[in-house]
């Protein structure tokens, strides 16, 4: 990267997408705010190492991959979680209106592709993860969104492989429902 503040201006704009990946794992305003703050002040530091052999927006979500984890070793024997703000912010009042439609209209799913490329298929699915009890949710993130490798999250978070794969097991139906749900439109049995 030739201009600093060239890469200080993509930067800034990537922070809201940044500020959210990272409450999405550490679900702590705080903490997402410092691993975000981190992954910043990283990226700046080390722009001269930045080879352009991927996107700016890939190799910074990678450091903040990494300053994530740190944040969860750091806080590792801190209240995990905390306690919800807003009793009414739940996924019905982000994805419908009080009438019970849509806020937004979906748009109509032509294929899988297309569809998964839409803006309001992630709202929903992101709704949906933040929906997923404690455990679940962090579990599942650390495995899809983290990439870490089951020894590693067995370890975090001291259980057995067993249970770790019953969790992911359980994160993903969740998920399944509550799209099946919320996008799709039919009630699961």
């Amino acid at each position: 990267m030739a201009d600093p503040e060239d890469l200080s201006e993509q930067l800034h704009a990537m922070r809201p997408t940044l500020l959210r990946l990272a409450q999405l794992q550490l679900r702590n305003a705080a903490w997402a705010e410092d691993a975000v703050s981190e992954t910043m002040l990283a990226a700046l530091e080390s722009a001269g190492r930045f080879g352009q052999r991927s996107k700016l927006q890939t190799w910074v979500v990678g450091i903040l991959k990494h300053k994530v984890l740190d944040q969860l070793r750091l806080r590792q024997r801190e209240c995990l979680y905390e306690a919800p703000g807003d009793e009414d912010d739940t996924i019905e009042t982000r994805v419908y209106a009080p009438d019970g439609h849509f806020r937004e209209m979906p748009e109509d799913w032509n294929t899988p592709v297309e569809s998964l490329q839409r803006v309001q298929f992630f709202e929903v699915l992101e709704a949906c993860m933040e929906a997923l009890p404690g455990q679940l949710g962090r579990v599942f993130l650390m495995r899809e969104w983290l990439e870490l490798d089951s020894d590693a999250i067995c370890q975090e978070l001291r259980i057995t492989s067993t249970n770790l794969w019953q969790m992911l097991s359980r994160a993903r139906l969740r998920l399944r429902q509550c799209l099946q749900v919320h996008w799709f439109g039919a009630e699961t049995s």
